[in-house]
């Protein structure tokens, strides 16, 4: 069986902030006004997953929503059954991706003493990122998630920094940088906001290839000329680890998709996190196995749709590095991400200096 990660959901969609392009908030089941993962299925999840196939790493990415509503005592009980049916010798690795407002003192010490890695959503200082983060009743909350990483500092925990490239951060690449900078937060992640209306229109708060590429050229650039080896940006990095082992680290780059199952609250399993439909529902973890799922047509189905480009996207000399881009960001099959612009003009922009950094990392090798 080959390797695959599991991102779990175990409080759905329900999330203590709103917002305003958060695309999973419309995956709420109308019929629950506080999902939660059962301890059965939780238990369900982590045994089959690690008994499924031996692996030198079993790898859980713990999501929502915001996985913080569901309280230290649930991730005490997580890490519990990792220990129990882990086979021995095993690597296993935790991600904790939130909005970073509901992390306590005693969350940071217990997540700290077992390694997880928390991923951090931050899209700049405070008058950028307030803008769209904001609680329900419309607190900021800039200033509320970076007490939740000074607690996670004085711990020790590791984490690095999701930004969400919107319409408004899309034009201050350089002051967002700055202030990542002087935070101390070396280890950055920028994701494009690219989301549909029911018309297939883009909504008012995304981004277009054009102002990708200028936003990614313009980190390249604070990057490149000084901070390479302090700071991590990951998508750099997985450009450089492709260009020295060849190597795709990141599902955005892959060849297809399959290569994770989402894990819902109520045990619902789905292909990715971005399409977590009705349509795509693969089936459920109490009544069915990961052998099921990985030989499951409608999952191969969804994983060759990554090759399913534009006959264009053939002729262009950087496709290995992005094939096709991820399908969220195309309007259709056979069509091309609508943020190919952005890509051609960074690829042309950064690759040189990219191969340089590569060919050094080799001759160290």
């Amino acid at each position: 069986m080959n390797d695959f990660s599991l991102l779990l959901k175990p409080s759905a969609a329900d999330c203590n902030l709103r917002c305003t392009y958060c695309f999973y908030r419309g995956r709420q089941d109308p019929t629950q006004s506080r999902p939660r993962m059962s301890d059965a299925v939780l238990e369900r999840t982590i045994a089959s997953y690690m008994q499924s196939h031996q692996a030198l790493s079993y790898t859980f990415s713990w999501q929502g929503g915001e996985p913080g509503l569901m309280g230290l005592p649930f991730f005490e009980k997580a890490v519990g059954l990792e220990m129990k049916h882990g086979p021995r010798g095993a690597l296993v690795c935790n991600g904790f991706q939130t909005n970073g407002t509901l992390i306590t003192d005693e969350l940071a010490a217990f997540l700290a003493d077992y390694k997880f890695l928390f991923g951090v959503s931050v899209d700049g200082p405070a008058d950028v990122h307030d803008h769209y983060r904001k609680t329900q009743d419309g607190t900021p909350t800039h200033a509320s998630v970076l007490k939740g990483i000074d607690r996670l500092q004085k711990r020790g925990v590791d984490f690095n920094i999701l930004a969400l490239v919107n319409d408004r951060t899309v034009k201050q690449p350089r002051k967002i940088y700055d202030d990542f900078k002087r935070r101390g937060f070396f280890y950055q992640q920028y994701v494009p906001c690219v989301e549909f209306d029911a018309t297939g229109r883009l909504r008012p708060y995304s981004i277009t290839g054009r102002e990708w590429g200028t936003f990614l050229c313009a980190i390249f650039d604070q990057w490149i000329d000084g901070d390479v080896g302090q700071i991590s940006i990951r998508l750099f990095d997985s450009i450089v680890e492709y260009l020295v082992t060849g190597r795709r680290n990141a599902c955005t780059m892959g060849t297809d998709c399959c290569q994770y199952f989402v894990v819902e609250y109520d045990g619902s399993v789905y292909p990715c996190d971005f399409f977590v439909r009705d349509d795509l529902r693969l089936g459920n973890i109490t009544s069915g196995g990961w052998e099921d799922f990985l030989t499951s047509p409608l999952y191969r189905r969804f994983g060759l749709e990554k090759a399913s480009w534009d006959d264009e996207c053939h002729s262009c000399p950087w496709l290995a590095l992005c094939n096709g881009d991820c399908p969220k960001f195309r309007p259709g099959s056979g069509t091309k991400s609508l943020l190919c612009e952005g890509w051609r003009a960074f690829y042309a922009h950064a690759l040189p200096r990219l191969e340089r950094l590569a060919d050094g990392v080799k001759t160290n090798r």
